[in-house]
């Protein structure tokens, strides 16, 4: 649990509130993990489109794993206040949620001093922007929806779950 204290506090603020790059030196090395999930709305066409690789510009659910994998690597260039990070392992899944949705899940893990949260979080937003990319010409009216953190662990902090 966080003190109140702690929760008033910005650390990527300096006392003068200025933005500043967190010193994670003192930190312990531990294994830190981390779930995120997204969805992506449309039609149900769009949806047998992709399942069944019937789009021009390729296999859609293979592009988006490869961009999911390559934005969390990358986390560090997009998010000015990220450390880059010596990530161990990325792991990206996407599956209908229902006949409307895709699910994107994005697992990241490594040894180090700061945790993995916006890695996994970039990782499904990625993979969502370039499911949308693939299939915009048959379907403008998709939807990035609902990314969030599901998990994490690791660090002084410990485990922490989403509810519901």
């Amino acid at each position: 649990m966080v003190s109140e204290k702690e929760e008033l506090h910005l650390s990527h603020l300096d006392d003068r509130g200025g933005a500043r790059m967190v010193d994670v030196s003192g930190k312990a090395v531990t294994v830190r993990e981390a779930l995120a999930e997204g969805f992506v709305s449309m039609s149900p066409e769009t949806l047998l489109l992709i399942q069944e690789g019937g789009l021009p510009k390729g296999d859609v659910l293979a592009v988006a794993r490869v961009a999911g994998i390559q934005a969390a690597k990358r986390t560090s260039e997009l998010i000015p206040m990220c450390h880059p990070l010596p990530l161990s392992s990325v792991a990206i899944t996407l599956e209908p949620a229902g006949d409307v949705r895709l699910r994107i899940k994005a697992q990241v893990r490594m040894e180090g001093r700061t945790g993995v949260e916006m890695e996994a979080l970039t990782a499904v937003s990625v993979a969502a922007l370039t499911i949308y990319d693939m299939c915009k010409a048959v379907d403008r009216g998709m939807q990035i929806e609902g990314v969030r953190l599901l998990e994490k662990r690791g660090g002084k902090s410990g485990e922490w779950r989403a509810d519901g």
